[in-house]
């Protein structure tokens, strides 16, 4: 290329304009910036006329596509009339690297600009589309679909699709129904992209009719297509519906990919189906699919709730043999794999394995210190991480009750509780229901009745639960009375039924144990027997 690039200097006029553009598309393909500084260099020293083929637009273009944005926007300043393709790609450049705000601005020139060359085409509304997403700009989106209407390009199947993909992520489904059903042509993005929207939104038999009118249409679903309606079903708990589209992708001669397995991991997986993802992950690496740092997140809760910390172990080693990168997010559910399975020791050692720490990190090693009554070790993490400049969050706080509430540290639990203002937090139930909980274990009942009231009606059945359950240890069956009275919050699970029950039995009340035994039928409430199991590999 340099070669040539010396023969060019000395070549005729329209042969040197010629190759000065196919070198610069050359630029474009393959992202070499000095190659095309090289270009415009060899363009300045032969006073080449920039206006011919447009040659100042297409270096303003290739300066984009380089990402030297500087560069590209100097040029633009310094061009008397830039046309559409310079400009698209300045947008397209922006928006790429996140400067959102400025491509509109861009884009606001481009408008004003008014030139017949310069005009805002198909391309320029499927890139400005995606500003309006990443802004989340909806009254923006709608004002470029005006704008769309008024230059006439509603039809356009490039736009269409950029104009549902903009209302679907925007959470405007109906909006994003109605592009879709007044397009003339619909391709392979818009059936997808719509059926995504239907999945996304919960609209999962929208989702599957749109699919099955799809298959009608002639239009054959692609991988993504097939991953979407997947996904959708994972997300709403239809594991076998999943199952049964995830079976007949196969048959179809498609071959799922990553995303797909993923998304049927995680479906089972957040249906407590914990063996059968177990599974799946076996056939996923059966097939030839290596796993990537979403999938590890997703299956190593799998293993606490298959009871398999042999198989947590096993794709923990895997990790390491496969060089998988170990973000954030990996070393978080590895602590919390060890943490449930009582192996706080090495929850310990991921969790220092590692340099880049978010918030999820700390706050699962914290609850493992608090889960397994370490109380002084969850509180030294705590003031560790605050040293090393980390914002607690809600997550955090309640991790930091939690372990002071089973260590019965009533005063720090209350200084905690006392200062999350301090930090930006705001109690929730979660942090009231860790509060009743440690004011209750220590026999503070009045205090935690107190702080009953102050909740009100929103108070939680955890919060009712624990509360009953002090009143019955700390024989405080005046408080208990006063709670399902005055407040008429009734037991909703089998055991504040069952724990009232009792706190009536133990002063004789029979007829409120009557009571509460016939409210229990009423309401179809069964208390279940409790057990115990184990899994043969530990």
């Amino acid at each position: 290329m340099y070669g040539r690039m010396r023969r060019l200097l000395f070549s005729p006029g329209k042969v040197f304009i010629d190759s000065c553009s196919l070198l610069l598309q050359r630029c474009m393909k393959t992202k070499a910036l000095n190659p095309c500084k090289q270009v415009h260099a060899l363009m300045v020293t032969k006073q080449v006329d920039m206006d011919c083929l447009s040659m100042s637009s297409r270096l303003i273009a290739a300066y984009a596509c380089c990402r030297d944005l500087n560069s590209s926007k100097l040029l633009l300043q310094g061009t008397p009339n830039p046309n559409a393709f310079a400009f698209n790609w300045m947008i397209m450049a922006l928006v790429e690297l996140g400067f959102l705000e400025e491509a509109v601005r861009y884009f606001s020139l481009l408008q004003e600009s008014r030139s017949s060359s310069a005009y805002p085409n198909r391309y320029t509304f499927s890139v400005i589309l995606k500003a309006c997403v990443g802004l989340m700009d909806l009254d923006l989106g709608r004002q470029v679909h005006g704008l769309i209407y008024k230059i006439g390009l509603e039809k356009v199947a490039l736009v269409c699709n950029g104009l549902i993909d903009m209302y679907r992520l925007c959470g405007e489904i109906f909006c994003a129904g109605k592009v879709f059903d007044e397009m003339p042509e619909r391709d392979i993005a818009s059936w997808t992209t719509m059926i995504c929207g239907y999945a996304d939104s919960g609209n999962i038999r929208e989702a599957v009719a749109l699919f099955k009118r799809m298959r009608l249409a002639g239009v054959e679903p692609n991988e993504f297509t097939w991953s979407a309606i997947i996904a959708g079903h994972s997300r709403i708990g239809d594991c076998d519906g999943a199952f049964t589209l995830f079976s007949q992708m196969d048959k179809d001669g498609l071959v799922p990919d990553l995303v797909t397995w993923n998304a049927m991991l995680s479906g089972f997986v957040q249906n407590q189906r914990g063996v059968e993802a177990l599974e799946l992950f076996r056939r996923m690496l059966m097939s030839g699919i290596k796993p990537n740092q979403v999938t590890v997140t997703v299956v190593l809760p799998a293993c606490n709730m298959a009871g398999a910390i042999v198989r947590g172990r096993e794709i923990h080693g895997a990790i390491y043999r496969t060089g998988l990168e170990i973000n954030a997010f990996v070393v978080t559910a590895l602590v919390d794999m060890y943490s449930k399975s009582g192996r706080v020791k090495d929850a310990s050692t991921v969790f220092s394995s590692i340099c880049d720490k978010n918030a999820a990190s700390w706050n699962a090693m914290i609850g493992c210190y608090g889960r397994h009554g370490m109380v002084d070790c969850a509180f030294e993490l705590f003031e560790r991480m605050l040293s090393e400049g980390l914002q607690p969050n809600e997550v955090t706080l309640t991790s930091v009750l939690y372990a002071f509430s089973h260590g019965g540290l009533v005063q720090k639990g209350l200084e905690i509780f006392r200062s999350m203002d301090l930090f930006g937090v705001e109690p929730s139930k979660e942090h009231y229901s860790c509060l009743i909980d440690l004011l209750c274990r220590v026999g503070k009942l009045d205090e935690a009745y107190d702080y009953i009231k102050e909740i009100g009606v929103k108070a939680t059945d955890s919060i009712i639960g624990a509360f009953l359950n002090g009143c019955k240890i700390h024989e405080r069956h005046d408080l208990a009375e006063k709670i399902s009275e005055h407040y008429k919050m009734e037991p909703k699970t089998p055991g504040d039924f069952v724990t009232l029950s009792n706190i009536y039995a133990s002063e004789g009340k029979w007829g409120d144990v009557r009571d509460v035994r016939e409210a229990m039928k009423d309401k179809k409430v069964r208390k279940n027997p409790g057990f115990s199991s184990f899994n043969s590999e530990l």
